[in-house]
């Protein structure tokens, strides 16, 4: 799989707030996966216009400058692998 440089959420998959778990959920035509925190944190600025060096510094400097780059790359390769993330540039 080719790497994601500037990640966006594809048409019908949308992350969302579920009241009834309580939490945040990205959603997709054949099902929901519960999100934490830090996957919302990332997901939220995943707009097709930020890299994911844009991501990881952004998180860092909420985070008091936090080395998150990997996570952040790790996180969107994941999900990306799943086709719940693509490529702005593709």
């Amino acid at each position: 799989m080719a790497t994601i440089t500037k990640p966006k959420l594809p048409e019908g998959v949308r992350l969302r707030w579920d009241g009834v778990r309580d939490r945040h959920v990205l959603l997709y035509p054949e099902g929901a996966i519960s999100l934490n925190p830090t996957a919302v944190s990332v997901l939220e600025l995943c707009d097709g216009e930020r890299t994911v060096d844009d991501i990881a510094n952004e998180l860092s400097a909420k985070y008091n400058g936090a080395d998150i780059r990997t996570d952040v790359e790790n996180l969107v390769e994941a999900i990306a692998a799943r086709g719940l993330i693509v490529d702005a540039n593709s």
